[in-house]
C-alpha cells in the first residue's frame, strides 16, 4: 500500500476555483497538491468555454462574409473548412493549456494527474500512469465540476449522441443537426452549427428557449434564430431516439412529431461528478441531484473539506468559480467572504449577444418587488447603425420607491461589454441617473445607457 503524503492543501480538480486556490498557496509558501484527472487548466480551456467560443467565432465570421455585400464588398463562393474549424480552435486550446502548465510549474505546487477517490475520511487514492499515490492534506478543497447530462430518453445513449465536447471535434460539418435542449448551450451550439451551414432543428420541451429569461427576451431570439434558417420545436417532449449519431438519426416526439438528421447533439443540463469517489467515506454530503451540500463559506459537512464550483451548486460560470476561489482563500486569511448575495452577471454568445445582470421582470415578480422597467430597441443607438447591428434590444429595472437599479438585460452587438457598465454601477451602489446623465462617448454602444435610463419614469408611475 502506498504511503500517505501530507500536504498543508490538497484541491481535487483542478478547474477555475481549484488551480487558482493551488498556485496562490503554493506561491505563497503552502505545501500544495492539485489532483487532477488530465485537463489541464480546466473543463472551461479544454471542453467548454475557451474551445466553445472558439467555434463561436468561426461561425461568425462565416456569417460575416455572407453578408458582406450589405457593407459594399463582395466576396466569391464562401466554402466552409470544418477540418480547419476544428484545428483552430484546438489550436486556441492546445497554446492556453501550456500556459498554464507553464503557470502550474512556476507556482510550485505539486500537480498529480490521475482521478482520485476517498478511501478514507481524508485520505485521496489516485491512480497515476506511475502508480497509485495516497494524498491528505490539513485543508482539503474539491473542484471536482460537472459533465454533460444524458436524460433516460429510450435509444438516446445507443444513438451515440453528441455533447458540446464532441461537437467541438467534428472535421465534418453535420447535414442536418438535432440539438435537444434550448438553453445557453444548446443554444450557442445550434446557431453556431447553422452558420457554418448546417440545417438545424432545436427541440426543446418548454414552451419557448432561454426558460430562465424574460417572455421579450425569449421571443427575440426564437425571431433570430428563425430568421438564421433554424427550426424550432417547442413544447417538444422527445419519446425515443433511433439510429446512430454521424449516421442517420430520427428523434421522435410524444405528440408524434419526429425529427431526422445526421447528428444529433445534447444539451439538456449538467450533472455533478460525485459518483463513485467515495464521498461519503469522507463524510461529506450531497443533496438530492448529487451536488456538494456547502454553507456560505463553501464549508462541507465534513471539518476540513470545502467545495467550490459547479459541483458546489454555484452557478455554472467560470467567473463564479473565480469568486468561489476569493471566498475559499478569504476563510484561508481569516477574512469574511460568503457567496450571500453576490451580483453575478453572464453572457450567451449567441449572435448578437444576450448578457444580463441583476433581476429580469420574471424574477422580480415572483420575488413581490415593484419596479419601473425602461426598454430601448438597439435601432435607436447611432453606433448598432453604423455596424449594421440593429437587432434586439437594452431593458432596465429600476426599483419603484428608490432609484437603485435591480437589473439590466440586452441582447445586441457586444451585449457583455455594455452590461459591464450597468454592473459596475450596481455594484457601487449608483442610481440609475448616473447613467442617465453621465457622459458618455459617441458614437459608442455604451451611449444608448443614456437614452435607455432616459425612459424610467418618475417614482410615481411604478408598476
Amino acid at each position: 500500500m502506498a504511503d500517505i503524503e501530507t500536504y498543508d492543501i490538497v484541491v481535487f480538480g483542478g478547474g477555475k476555483a481549484g488551480k487558482t486556490l493551488a498556485m496562490d498557496q503554493a506561491k505563497a509558501g503552502k505545501r500544495v497538491a492539485m489532483v487532477e484527472r488530465g485537463l489541464i487548466g480546466g473543463s472551461c480551456i479544454n471542453i467548454a468555454c475557451i474551445p466553445t467560443k472558439a467555434l463561436v467565432r468561426s461561425a461568425q465570421v462565416a456569417a460575416t462574409v455572407a453578408r458582406a455585400s450589405e457593407f459594399g464588398v463582395h466576396t466569391g463562393e464562401v466554402r466552409i473548412d470544418m477540418r480547419q474549424v476544428a484545428s483552430r480552435t484546438a489550436g486556441v486550446v492546445a497554446g492556453m493549456v501550456e500556459y498554464h502548465q507553464h503557470a502550474f510549474e512556476a507556482s510550485g505546487l505539486h500537480l498529480i494527474l490521475g482521478w482520485g477517490r476517498f478511501v478514507e475520511p481524508r485520505v485521496i487514492e489516485v491512480a497515476t500512469r506511475e502508480g497509485v499515490r495516497r494524498v491528505t492534506g490539513e485543508r482539503i478543497y474539491l473542484n471536482l465540476g460537472t459533465k454533460a447530462a444524458i436524460p433516460a430518453i429510450p435509444g438516446l445513449r445507443a444513438a451515440s449522441p453528441m455533447t458540446h465536447v464532441e461537437a467541438l471535434l467534428l472535421d465534418v460539418l453535420p447535414s442536418t443537426l438535432l440539438v435537444i435542449g434550448g438553453g445557453y448551450i444548446g443554444m450557442e451550439m445550434a446557431q453556431a452549427f447553422a452558420h457554418l451551414g448546417s440545417k438545424v432543428v432545436v427541440i426543446e420541451g418548454g414552451p419557448h428557449l432561454a426558460a430562465r429569461e424574460d417572455d421579450d427576451v425569449a421571443e427575440a431570439i426564437q425571431d433570430l434564430f428563425i430568421a438564421d434558417g433554424i427550426e424550432l420545436a417547442l413544447n417538444a417532449r422527445v419519446a425515443m431516439v433511433t439510429g446512430r449519431s454521424g449516421d442517420r438519426v430520427t428523434v421522435a416526439m410524444e405528440d408524434g412529431r419526429s425529427f431526422t438528421g445526421s447528428h444529433v447533439l445534447v444539451a439538456a443540463g449538467r450533472e455533478p461528478m460525485t459518483r463513485d469517489i467515495g464521498l461519503h467515506i469522507a463524510g461529506v454530503a450531497v443533496n438530492a441531484r448529487g451536488f456538494i451540500a456547502v454553507d456560505p463559506y463553501l464549508q462541507t459537512s465534513a471539518p476540513g473539506i470545502w467545495a467550490m464550483g459547479e459541483v458546489a451548486g454555484s452557478p455554472m460560470f467560470t467567473h463564479v468559480a473565480l469568486d468561489d476561489y476569493r471566498v475559499a482563500k478569504s476563510g484561508i486569511v481569516g477574512g469574511s467572504r460568503s457567496t450571500t448575495d453576490r451580483l453575478i452577471p453572464y453572457s450567451v454568445f449567441i449572435d448578437p449577444e444576450f448578457a444580463r445582470v441583476g433581476m429580469s421582470e420574471q424574477e422580480a415578480k415572483q420575488r413581490g418587488i415593484s419596479y419601473r422597467l425602461a426598454k430601448l430597441p438597439m435601432d435607436m443607438i447611432p453606433r448598432a447603425r453604423t455596424l449594421s447591428e440593429r437587432k434586439g434590444f437594452m431593458k432596465a429595472l429600476v426599483a419603484a420607491d428608490s432609484d437603485r437599479i435591480l437589473g439590466f438585460g440586452m441582447l445586441g452587438a457586444q451585449a457583455g461589454e455594455v452590461m459591464a457598465v450597468v454592473q459596475m454601477a450596481m455594484l457601487g451602489q449608483l442610481p440609475f441617473t448616473a447613467l442617465r446623465d453621465g457622459i458618455l462617448a459617441h458614437p459608442t454602444l455604451a451611449e444608448g445607457l443614456n437614452m435607455l435610463f432616459a425612459g424610467i419614469g418618475p417614482r410615481s408611475s411604478s408598476r
